[in-house]
């Protein structure tokens, strides 16, 4: 991981589970190989998925990528 991510960065994630597309969402808390990320943007097709998962996911660091702070 060559960008540290810290909590309040906006970061896009890789689907998982039952999510069949990617999605972007903030950092609220990071543990020492993830984070809990709130989900703010994803495909209309995951909604029930995203509302299962109370707008929140537990996301590997090397499963997303920093695109703001």
């Amino acid at each position: 991981m060559e960008t540290k991510i810290e909590v309040g960065d906006k970061v896009k994630c890789k689907k998982f589970g039952s999510l069949k597309h990617d999605f972007i969402g903030s950092v609220e808390k990071k543990y020492e190989n993830s984070a809990v990320v709130a989900i703010l943007e994803h495909d209309n097709e995951d909604s029930v998925a995203v509302t299962d998962f109370h707008n929140r996911a537990v996301v590997r660091f090397d499963c997303m990528k920093k695109i703001s702070a």
